[in-house]
């Protein structure tokens, strides 16, 4: 075993944790293991994948060096606080510096029961450790900062959910972090300023460095975490992806993506898609995403509020003035995505990009198909490859003139095809691997892994993934894995 841990967050005050050793289970089987990602780590791929390191990815022995631990934090969960949440089923293994000096965080996710379990089983169903491997290596893929996928486990052991028995299984999660807004809240609802500046600090040194060096280093970090977690959501947008669960305890302060649940790619555009089948009123959907991105970075505001000044009026006013930047900040890196994505020149008109996702959300057209296909009409293919996604042609017709007489082909093409994917984790294919796999049948995860992890070039051999759904495959709601 050659993996060197080097534990920061288990220096910081037992209050920020629970230590708890996994559970074991009865048999486990290696089903999928990310060598690209191993071998960042310095990870020895071999022993990864022998009975010791399967043991160890499984919960069954802990590896020399690693402190496992259940971190505590609190959140909003679609707006009502819950003043403590914490790993209810996860354990941070330890931490690991990769080949360039850079901390990883390793986490068991459906390790088992931890003073935060809520009543809960501590475990998890494979088809939430499928979902998570496949969308979250594809957001990596697509170039969207994301939690990453070390390994995935079948446990041999049947789990209770709401389809019954299920075969369980255990995540290896690779992240710069755990640590998320709600964790900041989780002190302030203690009141415990103490435990807020040991956070902030730490935080401070292991993400965000240069603000060290800032006259108001708090105040720094607050506008740091709030430009990266601006830039993160308009890439979602950009990409068709609903995160489905944007609580506080789901928006890390690393600016990662992070909990890949009831998560989903458009096909048919909407601005007021949903798919998690507990946002029954939509919060999440697609077009609100911006919106709660500033509602939870007030959160995350709030609990640095006795870190900025002493007094409260000057610490509100110092917040509201970093806060008020989201805005300008979200809506100039959402357009300059959609400008990339359309090949539009900086002069060009946002309208344009505006009558355009009007135009497919009244059209019901696939978002992923109808940027790819555009591409393809930029690089000199018959427009009609486009056109024939629309049922009404004389509105198409009207946008694609003005799009026409508006795009800088010869320049941007490039960029276009750089960010309009030709395949993304599609809900329907990530169904179908993960009923395969409850099957016991593992190749179509693997085919699928390997088929995404070029989601920007055309590849005739995984065709079948650029596809929409036909009606009888269409996906309208997808799960939280708890």
């Amino acid at each position: 075993m050659n993996i060197h841990f080097d534990n920061s967050y288990a220096r910081l005050p037992e209050r920020f944790f629970t230590k708890q050793k996994p559970a074991p289970v009865p048999e486990p089987i290696l089903i999928g293991c990310n060598h690209q990602l191993a071998a960042k780590l310095s990870i020895d791929i071999d022993w990864l994948q022998s009975e010791r390191g399967v043991a160890m990815l499984a919960g069954n022995s802990v590896p020399e060096g690693a402190e496992p631990l259940a971190q505590a934090y609190a959140g909003h969960q679609f707006g009502g606080f819950s003043r403590q949440l914490g790993d209810g089923r996860a354990l941070l293994l330890g931490e690991i510096l990769d080949t360039n000096g850079v901390r990883y965080d390793v986490q068991l996710k459906g390790s088992g029961r931890t003073p935060f379990s809520r009543g809960g089983d501590g475990k998890s169903a494979l088809g939430p450790v499928i979902r998570e491997y496949i969308v979250s290596e594809a957001m990596s893929a697509l170039g969207v900062p994301t939690t990453r996928a070390l390994a995935a486990v079948a446990t041999g052991e049947r789990v209770m959910r709401q389809e019954g028995r299920v075969l369980g299984g255990v995540f290896t999660r690779v992240a710069t972090s755990h640590i998320r807004v709600g964790t900041f809240q989780y002190f302030l609802a203690r009141k415990d300023t103490e435990a807020l500046r040991v956070l902030a600090d730490h935080v401070i040194a292991r993400h965000y460095p240069a603000v060290a060096q800032q006259p108001e280093p708090h105040l720094s970090l607050l506008e740091a975490v709030l430009l990266r977690q601006a830039d993160l959501i308009a890439q979602w947008m950009s990409l068709g992806f609903i995160h489905g669960v944007m609580n506080t305890d789901n928006t890390a302060i690393s600016g990662e993506t992070i909990d890949y649940g009831p998560c989903a790619f458009m096909d048919a555009f909407h601005p007021k898609c949903v798919f998690s089948s507990i946002d029954t009123g939509g919060r999440y959907a697609w077009g609100n995403q911006s919106d709660i991105g500033l509602w939870n970075l007030t959160r995350f505001a709030e609990t640095l509020l006795p870190l900025l000044s002493d007094a409260q009026d000057d610490a509100i006013k110092k917040a509201e003035q970093v806060l008020s930047k989201y805005s300008e900040r979200f809506g100039s890196q959402y357009i300059a995505r959609f400008r990339a994505k359309l090949a539009l020149p900086a002069a060009a008109p946002a309208d344009i990009i505006h009558e355009c996702l009007e135009l497919l959300s009244a059209q019901a057209v696939d978002f992923t198909v109808f940027f790819r296909r555009l591409t393809s009409v930029a690089g000199g293919a018959d427009e009609e490859l486009v056109r024939e996604l629309f049922r009404e042609k004389p509105a198409f017709n009207a946008w694609f003139e003005k799009w026409s007489n508006a795009v800088d082909t010869p320049t941007q093409l490039s960029v276009m095809r750089a960010v309009n994917p030709v395949r993304i984790p599609r809900n329907h294919r990530v169904e179908q691997v993960i009923k395969s796999a409850y099957a016991g049948e593992y190749d179509p995860f693997h085919r699928f892994i390997d088929a995404l992890g070029s989601p920007y070039s055309e590849d005739v051999q995984y065709a079948e993934y650029e596809t929409p759904p036909r009606p009888d495959e269409i996906v309208r709601e997808t799960f939280c894995g708890t």
